[in-house]
């Protein structure tokens, strides 16, 4: 009758039944510990909130000697409030109550089906018995326990019969604590999730949710028990999950677009693109372009289905370069609080495995499972990649598939699959000394393989350099902002994160397609970029095919934010813009700042030799030859 009761049809007949069993305590005690009602508020009290009525039964909840019981009040404000409790307070203390945290997937399980009911049949009376299992393990019935059995003195012998049981959907999750509430110096805690019925297939690995929840503790069997003793293990036994970042597809689906059609009414296209980019960070003095490179970024491009079956990425990849103090992590940060799904990692923290996949024992059944790296969750979503040059190689070409084919190969351990990754990369890194050197060539500077810069549709720039009228406008704006605390006057309203979520989660909606009279405008441009490259004397990029398919994506991202069906030549000319800007500030004065210092540069032949040769000490004699061979002095050497 009561499940009958939990559709919103019956709501109000619902809240009469609760009403009427806190209003009134059964014998014994207090309703609250009635199994029914105990029913009732784990599975209604969450989805119908009145806070009038919670106050009122929260007076009448008495003890047996009439007082009222505080382990209940607190019961209650758990359960309907909307505070969770941090996943590192959730202690001993907490085991059989109800808690509320939050948390990041990790890892999920495949459902299966769990025993809650077994059937029994004689198969001398035919007899039909019945156990109840309430945990994971359970002792079977071996003898009949019926009348006939027993008078004609025969030990029937019961067979389970799988038909007649019942079972129910189980899934096992594990969550891990968010970084902003992991101390430091601190590992992040973990905590085992189950899930039931309904419950299940709710969250996928990368979510960050809220889940409410009985904390139980669940006791070692077998070997482990004999080690563990007293311990037991604890696992959360979920009754509600809330997402706590909505995905793009999940915010179309809720119409959560009216506040992104409102902003597009107000205002014009170009005024529309610069306040959205704008937007993101806007306590960053300046990168005006940086900001709109990220929102396209941000936006994507539709993914393009041949009809072979191969496919065309549509996920925008941009690598931030510059001198260290340019707010590089900044942006990047931000970028991940923005978005519903996105992880960040840094160079030297996060290995190839941790990027792609690993290969863990499942501890439910005992089998060789993969478990996703930061890649791998961001499907969909934005992988953040700081301090790209400080990745060791090898863990830098992991990520070359990831990049172009956004898949992810595995063949370990037995296990031959391809996962999806389909995640945009937001790389940020230092050039190769640390700091710019205008009198290297760009390729010493960037110090990237041609392989990894080929596959970023942008790779920016930016460069520290000394102007008093830019530096005086840099500090008033950070002097603003740490005394105040928000940002100065920017001239317009910041876009809110949410409603930056909705017209993004708007845009992702649309597939414009390049039309007939854009082909050879769009062969133009390349062509010419092609020439500029071979004509430059010192190339700082590599310009291949991809990086018309890079024009082509930045393209359907600009008509995207416009809500159109079809790229013009003006969203053309934006992406071309945006990949020269992304040169300028490196060939704006390069070749004037460019000096051949015979200091500098007999130190670099020398350094280039003992790497390459893994000396600590190079010979007068050896580098006198190197430096003759390139025509330098004896007395520069000396100098």
């Amino acid at each position: 009758i009561l499940s009958q009761l939990a559709g919103e049809v019956y709501k109000d007949k619902v809240l009469e039944v609760v009403k009427d069993l806190l209003m009134n305590p059964v014998e014994g005690g207090t309703s609250l510990f009635d199994e029914a009602s105990h029913m009732i508020l784990f599975g209604l009290l969450t989805k119908y909130k009145d806070g009038t009525f919670i106050e009122e039964a929260k007076n009448r909840i008495l003890t047996p000697d009439g007082r009222v019981d505080g382990a209940v009040v607190n019961y209650l404000s758990t359960l309907l409030g909307d505070k969770a409790v941090p996943l590192r307070q959730v202690s001993a203390a907490s085991i059989g109550h109800l808690v509320r945290v939050c948390g990041v997937v990790t890892r999920v399980t495949d459902v299966k089906p769990l025993l809650e009911v077994a059937t029994y049949t004689c198969d001398t009376c035919g007899f039909e018995c019945y156990k109840t299992v309430p945990g994971r393990t359970y002792m079977p019935l071996f003898e009949c326990p019926s009348e006939q059995c027993r008078v004609n003195n025969r030990a029937g012998v019961l067979h389970a019969q799988t038909r007649g049981s019942k079972f129910t959907k189980f899934q096992e999750a594990r969550i891990q604590e968010p970084a902003d509430q992991v101390p430091v110096g601190h590992v992040p805690r973990t905590m085992t999730v189950h899930l039931k019925g309904e419950l299940t297939r709710a969250m996928t690995p990368g979510d960050s949710v809220t889940i409410a929840g009985m904390f139980l503790p669940t006791p070692f069997t077998g070997f482990k028990a004999m080690r563990a003793g007293l311990v037991a293990d604890t696992y959360l036994l979920a009754q509600s999950v809330e997402k706590q970042k909505v995905g793009y597809s999940d915010l179309a689906a809720e119409g959560g677009s009216s506040a992104a059609e409102e902003l597009q009414r107000q205002l014009p296209p170009d005024n529309l693109y610069a306040r959205l980019a704008g937007s993101i960070s806007p306590e960053i003095f300046g990168h005006e372009d940086v900001k709109k490179a990220i929102l396209l970024l941000m936006v994507g491009a539709p993914q393009r289905q041949m009809a072979d079956g191969m496919t065309l990425r549509g996920d925008i990849h941009v690598c931030l370069m510059g001198d260290p103090g340019v707010a590089k992590s900044q942006l990047l940060k931000h970028v991940q609080k923005v978005s519903p799904r996105a992880f960040y990692a840094t160079g030297r923290g996060a290995s190839g495995v941790g990027l792609t996949a690993a290969v863990t024992k499942d501890p439910v059944t005992g089998e060789m499972a993969l478990e996703g790296g930061a890649l791998v969750l961001a499907d969909r979503g934005i992988c953040c990649i700081d301090e790209f040059d400080k990745m060791d190689e090898q863990d830098r070409t992991a990520i070359h598939e990831v990049m172009e084919q956004q898949t992810v190969s595995i063949a370990k351990a037995g296990i031959t699959t391809t996962l999806n990754a389909r995640a945009a990369v937001l790389a940020a890194a230092n050039p190769a000394y640390g700091r710019y050197d205008a009198r290297r060539s760009p390729s010493e500077n960037i110090a990237l393989p041609a392989a990894l810069l080929s596959r970023f549709d942008l790779m920016w720039l930016i460069l520290d350099r000394a102007d008093p009228e830019n530096d005086s406008a840099l500090a008033a704006h950070v002097l603003h902002v740490h005394t105040h605390l928000a940002p100065p006057e920017l001239g317009f309203e910041p876009v809110e994160p949410a409603v930056l979520r909705a017209y993004i989660a708007k845009c992702k909606q649309f597939d414009p397609s390049v039309p007939e009279a854009l082909t050879e405008y769009l062969a133009a441009a390349y062509s010419e970029l092609r020439e500029e490259e071979r004509a430059a004397a010192a190339p700082h990029s590599y310009t291949t095919a991809r990086t018309l398919f890079a024009i082509l994506r930045m393209a359907q991202a600009v008509a995207r934010l416009r809500w159109s069906a079809v790229v013009r030549q003006g969203d053309v000319d934006e992406a071309l813009r945006l990949m020269r800007m992304s040169k300028v500030s490196l060939y704006e004065d390069w070749r004037e700042q460019r000096r051949e210092d015979p200091v500098s540069a007999i130190y670099g032949l020398i350094r280039d030799l003992a790497v390459s040769q893994g000396l600590t000490e190079v010979p007068f004699d050896q580098a006198l030859k190197l430096c003759t061979a390139r025509n330098f002095k004896q007395e520069q050497l000396m100098a």
